[in-house]
């Protein structure tokens, strides 16, 4: 039966996924590739002049196999330049039996879902559970979305909002402070607020370290989220090497991590890296040993985390008869696949 290839808008993809699905997705797939469950998955980056590309591929074992690969450009200066987003990309989900693509996906809402995701689990097994205070670095989509996804984790009382770009941070402060009944702070001097901060997230397009190891107190969580590429930076590789450092993946944070700064600064080696989150959420390495150790989450994004993610909108799709349907290619009777595992597909 050819079923054709569902094809998701971002519009589709956000009434089909929520910040609670997503984070209890990712940390499945965390404790499977913590476990040695799953393939490893890959990264190619490709730079352009004012920004660049990635493709991020994984294949994962779910209630069928999946694969899916991103492909994403990111141009930090589109929204002042061209009124267009700093992220955009597609998702191309297929059948793991047989190769075909199930779904074509908008990846927009994915990546900043999925990103933030990481961010809470990481903060659940690397944080203090006590943790009131949280400052967000980068007042865009990325920093939104995480503020949510923290919330549900922890009693937090205070926020403080940092960007460069004040009205930005302004428009942070006015939006969520109503919609999510908490306090949040505008600051113009990250300085005082880190130093407040049980946790900080760092989530700009920042190609210089902005956050240093005397800005952070003991006992801090720090997740630093938007180096995504070699030339992105926002920590000191001095406070990684004063800090217990967790990656999401060792090899691909010393290429394109805060890691591969402090690698290139020499202050750090590579198995001086405590542990990959996967182990932590496995329970084959320690998460937090004492009260006041300072924890870097290095996050560049796992492409496993896009898999499972965007299993979990197309299954939501195909149930709830979400999407638009298309054929791409056409065959003859005789040609046409005939795997059990296309059951699902809509007719």
């Amino acid at each position: 039966m050819n079923c054709g290839t569902l094809i998701l808008t971002r519009r589709d993809v956000a009434a089909l996924l929520s910040i609670e699905e997503c984070t209890e997705a990712v940390e499945h797939v965390f404790r499977l590739y913590g476990e040695g469950k799953t393939q490893a998955p890959g990264v190619l980056e490709v730079h352009a002049q004012n920004g660049g590309f990635h493709i991020k591929a994984g294949m994962l074992q779910l209630n069928r196999p999946y694969f899916a690969a991103k492909i994403n450009a990111n141009f930090p200066q589109n929204p002042k330049r061209l009124g267009l987003p700093t992220i955009q990309g597609v998702i191309v989900f297929s059948d793991a039996e047989n190769g075909y693509p199930l779904a074509i996906m908008d990846s927009t809402e994915i990546t900043s879902q999925r990103t933030a995701a990481a961010t809470a689990v990481a903060a659940k097994y690397l944080a203090r559970p006590e943790s009131k205070t949280l400052m967000i670095c980068g007042c865009g989509i990325q920093g939104r979305v995480s503020l949510r996804a923290l919330m549900r984790l922890f009693p937090l009382e205070e926020v403080f909002a940092y960007d460069i770009d004040s009205t930005q941070s302004e428009k942070f402060v006015s939006d969520l402070s109503a919609e999510l009944a908490i306090t949040i702070k505008a600051v113009s001097q990250l300085e005082g607020a880190a130093l407040q901060s049980d946790i900080c997230v760092t989530c700009t397009p920042s190609r210089q370290f902005f956050l240093k190891r005397e800005h952070i107190a003991p006992g801090t969580f720090v997740a630093a989220v938007g180096a995504d590429n070699g030339d992105k930076q926002e920590l000191d590789p001095n406070l990684l090497a004063a800090s217990t450092v967790v990656a999401d993946l060792v090899e691909q944070c010393a290429t394109m991590g805060e890691l591969h700064h402090a690698l290139d600064q020499k202050v750090m080696k590579k198995d001086q890296v405590h542990a990959e989150l996967g182990a932590v959420v496995a329970g084959t390495k320690p998460g937090r040993t004492s009260s006041d150790e300072v924890i870097v989450f290095d996050s560049t994004g796992m492409a496993l985390q896009d898999v499972v993610t965007s299993a979990l909108v197309y299954e939501k799709a195909t149930q709830q008869g979400a999407g638009t349907t298309m054929e791409l290619s056409t065959w003859t009777t005789a040609q046409r696949p005939r795997s059990t595992s296309m059951r699902s597909c809509k007719t």
